[in-house]
């Protein structure tokens, strides 16, 4: 895989404390990973590194938006990403040996390391700001999803209910119970 340079933080030049760093992410940065149940990423990433003398704090501030299927309707739906992640970078002389350490929010690199970075952890963030059920808002108790297909749901939804299923007619008699 590609590594992108933008993401590469030289951090031996920096001084202790806040550093600010902000990312522009589109399309073109997830070819490197695959395809995506998304597309037309707009996110802005901003980083706030906290340099301390033997490990970073890092705090990801998610936003911008993507466009995703609608899960009830199938129909192309905008959703704004909004979401803050932080991460501990710890220095130690074997990270390898730190490996089992099942706390997703530190992460190790050896004291040898220079650059940092933060292209999985961005990635991984903004996967994260996408909820799993992707739904067209309702407005005033109404969804916004396509009409046509809500009308062919609910048909499709009456027409199960009218039917007994057999599968079913057991199960009937347990109900009295």
């Amino acid at each position: 895989m590609k590594q992108l340079r933008q993401f590469e933080i030289a951090f031996v030049g920096l001084k202790p404390g806040e550093h600010t760093f902000e990312y522009q992410v589109t399309d073109s940065f997830f070819e490197n990973y695959g395809p995506q149940d998304f597309s037309d990423c707009k996110a802005t990433v901003k980083l706030t590194l906290d340099k301390k003398s033997d490990f970073f704090l890092l705090k990801f501030e998610i936003g911008g938006s993507v466009s995703v299927i609608c899960d009830r309707c199938g129909q192309p739906l905008n959703l704004q990403l909004w979401d803050d992640f932080t991460q501990v970078v710890k220095m130690v002389e074997n990270p390898e040996e730190m490996e089992g350490d099942e706390d997703p929010e530190v992460s190790y690199i050896s004291r040898t390391e220079s650059h940092l970075n933060v292209g999985e952890w961005i990635y991984e963030f903004i996967n994260l700001s996408i909820p799993m059920q992707k739904i067209h808002p309702d407005v005033d108790g109404k969804s916004t999803c396509d009409p046509k297909v809500l009308e062919m749901l609910d048909q499709m939804n009456k027409q199960t209910d009218a039917q007994d299923n057999p599968i079913w007619k057991d199960l009937d008699k347990f109900r009295s119970n």
